[in-house]
């Protein structure tokens, strides 16, 4: 599995660059969130817009990030997402529980304004 990762102060982005999110690289994507989870990242965005089909061990690696985030008090967003993908999730119902955002930078925007509140919420 391809992937690119840009770690920053307060967040880290992780781009894949494959076109599918199938059951052979889900357990990659899975390792790669549980490492960046134990270097102290609670805050994830990925970034799936080259990505074009996702299945449901792909779909079981988003619900990983996303608890590994929330377990440790931070944000995970899932950004550029194309249509195929955002009614998977939508027939799965995890739109409620999953925080999408379209764009890299409104993503960037979002976790910065959660870690915002965080911080002012003590």
């Amino acid at each position: 599995m391809k992937f690119s990762i840009d770690k920053r102060e307060r967040f880290c982005v992780l781009k894949i660059d494959e076109e599918k999110l199938l059951s052979n690289f889900a357990p990659l994507l899975k390792s790669e969130l549980v490492m960046l989870h134990t270097e102290g990242f609670k805050n994830i965005i990925l970034d799936l817009s080259p990505v074009q089909f996702v299945d449901s061990s792909g779909l079981s690696a988003l619900l990983v990030g996303n608890r590994l985030s929330k377990e440790s008090g931070g944000t995970f967003v899932l950004t550029n997402l194309n249509t195929h993908i955002q009614k998977l999730i939508k027939i799965s119902q995890l739109e409620s529980i999953l925080n999408i955002v379209p764009t890299l930078t409104e993503s960037v925007d979002f976790v910065m304004m959660e870690e915002l509140d965080r911080d002012l919420r003590g």
